[in-house]
C-alpha cells in the first residue's frame, strides 16, 4: 500500500497569517503561537519542477521550549498540519520556533 503524497505548502499560504496565532500541540497539550516571519529562502529548479523552499517563525511565551520534532500546527483557515519545530531560542519578546520547507 503506497502513501498518500503529502500536500505542498507554500509560502503564500503562510504569508497572510503573519501576526495571527496558531495552536502548536503534541497530543498531551497545546501552546499558542504567533506567526512572526514567512521568509522565502531560495527557488531551485530541476526536471522541469520549481520548488520554492521557505521558513515560517512562531513566537510563542517566554521560557516555552519545545524539543524539536514533529508538532500538529493548527490554524482555523489551514486546518491541521504535522510539521518538524526547531526551538531557535527567544528574542525580547518570547521563545521562537522554526519550521523549514524544503
Amino acid at each position: 500500500m503506497q502513501d498518500a503524497p503529502a500536500t505542498p505548502y507554500v509560502l503564500g499560504q503562510f504569508e497572510p497569517l503573519i501576526g495571527q496565532v496558531l495552536t502548536i500541540g503534541d497530543g498531551t497539550g497545546t501552546l499558542e503561537a504567533t506567526l512572526v516571519e514567512a521568509t522565502s529562502l531560495r527557488e531551485a529548479q530541476g526536471a522541469g519542477l520549481r520548488s520554492r523552499q521557505f521558513s515560517l517563525v512562531w513566537r510563542g511565551p517566554p521560557g516555552a521550549t519545545l524539543p524539536q520534532r514533529i508538532y500538529t500546527v493548527s490554524h482555523p483557515s489551514l486546518g491541521a498540519m504535522e510539521l518538524f519545530l526547531v526551538t531557535i531560542g527567544p528574542d525580547a519578546v518570547g521563545m521562537r520556533y522554526e519550521a523549514v520547507f524544503t
